[in-house]
Order: structure tokens, then sequence, then C-alpha cells
């Protein structure tokens, strides 16, 4: 599977016609024709991408309960090894007995803080329903009546984070120049969102909402500039309210790194957070990074009702909504013969599994009938990370149906 992230930085990015935008570090997550390795896509006929990550809360140790998960670290450390990599965590997680397995390879451990690329789309689109449950936001309004901007008076925050906006996506050219802003660090949601939103440089080039699927890109910063605008908070404090402190999390956070790193994976960043510079404009589709036990805990609320211990992070209706294969019923659409998309997730529509994959190999799961989720996490590429979730997602699949 392969993906497009191009990168190019030029004095030139503030062109009005957009002819000579720079090119930017994009992330992706939609195929495109390209040579150039990127963010995967959806999750394709092959085993859907897995959700998991590291330790949490739990009421102890589950997998003396009867879960059997020794097939896992053979396929793992194996996969570790051939492919050169230098390690992988894996959590999995069970609605009623919490974290049931995690282990880790090579580099990785509990602490190790990793960058998630598009994974980090679910959490964005939960900071959205969180405001719409406090009231602040309908997601169905029209962008245009809730922050007053001019232009496109059709688009609603639902159409954004279904990636059906009409709004140019990720492709086929990932540094849009009329969309430039959304990968620079020097910029500021607002500002950045509504410059998207307010151009006229894109007129050619979009069409109207809820007619076709245009994976990730742009749409998902004029997300994030509504909740700063409804909220009147930016967007980390946001990630702080909503999730860092009722879920007691230790590392999650959004910067903008895409243009001072490029594609690969960075290994200056090195688990340490302090190396991306600061921003006012974090990149809201793919610009988080967590620990895999920060991101457990965030799948088990989607798994519990939208709990986190005995703190209400989303409710059950705004989960469902999240969940469900929105571009089906909104208009009939699909990537792929058998692929969905909710807000912030992929929809297999074959197994009903739910996942959110990243460019950099992080493949998070959820499986809502049976109740249980996974995290995968490796640093390197959606391609190499789809690949090790597929050989273990029916070993996941067996092991939780085999232990409940």
């Amino acid at each position: 599977m392969i993906i497009a992230l191009l990168s190019l930085v030029a004095a030139s990015c503030a062109s009005s016609d957009g002819d000579d935008a720079a090119t930017v570090v994009a992330e992706t997550d939609a195929p495109v024709e390209t040579d150039a390795p990127v963010e995967t896509d959806p999750p394709v006929e092959t085993d859907p991408p897995v959700e998991t990550d590291a330790p949490v809360e739990t009421d102890g140790p589950a997998e003396e309960g009867g879960y059997d998960f020794a097939a896992i670290g053979p396929i793992v450390g194996d996969f570790v090894e051939t492919n050169d990599l230098n390690g992988a965590g894996l959590v999995i997680v069970d609605a009623d007995d919490g974290v049931v397995h995690e282990d880790y390879w090579g580099d990785f451990s509990a602490e190790r803080i990793s960058l998630i690329a598009s994974s980090s789309k679910m959490i964005a689109a939960g900071v959205l329903f969180a405001l719409q449950d406090e009231g602040l936001l309908d997601i169905n309004a029209p962008v245009a009546d809730v922050v007053g901007w001019s232009g496109n008076p059709e688009i609603t925050t639902a159409q954004l984070l279904s990636n059906s906006s009409g709004l140019v996506g990720l492709f086929p050219e990932p540094a849009y120049g009329p969309y430039v802003c959304q990968y620079l660090a020097d910029d500021e949601v607002e500002a950045c969102g509504a410059t998207i939103f307010e151009t006229p440089d894109d007129d050619g080039d979009i069409v109207p909402p809820d007619t076709e699927f245009r994976y990730g890109g742009a749409q998902w910063q004029v997300a994030g500039a509504v909740a700063e605008f409804v909220s009147g908070k930016s967007w980390a404090e946001l990630i702080d309210e909503t999730y860092v402190q009722p879920c007691g999390l230790e590392a999650l956070g959004f910067k903008n790194h895409w243009a001072e790193y490029g594609t690969d994976y960075p290994n200056d960043f090195n688990s340490d957070p302090s190396t991306l510079t600061d921003t006012e404009n974090p990149q809201i589709e793919g610009g988080a990074y967590s620990t895999t036990g920060d991101y457990a805990k965030l799948l088990l609320m989607h798994l519990r009702g939208g709990m986190c211990g005995e703190n209400q992070v989303l409710s059950q209706a705004a989960l469902d909504t999240m969940h469900a294969d929105r571009i089906a019923a909104a208009y009939d659409g699909t990537v792929g013969a058998s692929t969905g998309y909710g807000m912030g997730w992929w929809v297999d529509r074959e197994t009903g599994r739910i996942s959110d994959g990243g460019a950099y190999g992080s493949v998070p799961w959820l499986d809502l009938e049976d109740g249980y989720g996974a995290y995968l996490v490796i640093e390197a590429d959606s391609g190499t990370g789809g690949e090790l979730a597929g050989l273990l997602e029916n070993v996941v699949d067996d092991a939780m149906n085999a232990g409940s």
C-alpha cells in the first residue's frame, strides 16, 4: 500500500494562486500512485489495522484468567528482526478486564513515546464530540454559521470529520498550495482554518459536500479551528481537558513536525517531544504523540461507554456516531470494495471492526461487538505496520474469544 508524503519548503508558499506554493511534508492515509513511502490508507482487503497501547490501570493480570497470547511473541519478534525494525509495542484491552496483554520488543517499553501520525484522527474527532456533549457545538451545523467565516456555506463539522467536506484532501497533491498553512508550525490553528475555509484559490478544485470521499488534509485543520473558536481554548488545552486530566494520561500531546522532519519517521525524535517545535498550529489530523499506555486508556474509554474510570469523557451517543459508517449513510460513499468511514475511524464493512492506522505504522483497532481492542505501534511506515497487524489480527481475535 503506497501513500504520498511530499517534502519541500519554499519561501513562496503564500502565493495567491497556489502555483508557487511550497511543497511541505504532508501526512497521508489514502492510497495514491507514487513511489514515496507514506501513510496507510483505509484498511484494505487484508486484515484491518489493530488498535493497541501500553500499560493501563486494570483490575489485575487478566492474562491469568484464561487468555493465551503465547502465539504473539514469536510473530512480532520474527517480524521485527526480519524487517530490521527498532522494535514494537503491543497492548490488548478488554471492556470488562482492562489491559489483558502487553509486550515490547527492541527499543520499545511502556514509557516509550511515539509519533502516531493519522492514529491522531480518532483523538481529534473526540475533542469535537466532547464540545458537542457540552452544548458548545452542533456538528451538523454549517461551519460558516458557527464561526462567521465566508465561503463554503454548506460544509458542516460532521463532513470535515468524515473526509466528506468537498475541500481538497491529501491527494493527489499533499502540499496543495492554498492549504499549505496546515504544515507550518509558526502559524496558528484558527488563522490557518480561516485561510483554508475562505480562500478562493481552491474554487476550481472543491466539490459539493457529501458527494465524494477525500481523505485527510486541511479539512481537519478547519475542524481544529472550529474547536478552538467555540471553546475559547487552545488545542493543547482541549486535549488536556478532554483526555489527559480525566483519563490520567502521561504523555499525550500534539505538535506539527511534518515540514521539520519530512516523510520518514524522525529517528532524532527518540521518544522526546521536547525535540519538536512548540506551536500554536498543531497538525490536527496527524500531529499526536503517545505512549502505548495512554492510547490503551483511550481505547478502553471507547469500549466503556465513554468512561475513563469515574470520569465521563464522551457520551455513548457521541461514540456511536463516531464509530458508525457515516459515508455510507450520508451519500452511499465507499473506499474500496468493503471499507467505509465514520469520524476518525475506518470501518471494515465485512467484519464490523474499526481502525485508525497511521503513516508511521501505528495500528489501533476495535472490535466493538466482542468488546476488545488492540494497539500495535512501530516506528517505520504504514505498509509495514499494516502487514504486521494483518499477521496479528486473527491471532488476537482467537485469543480474546477463547478467553472470554
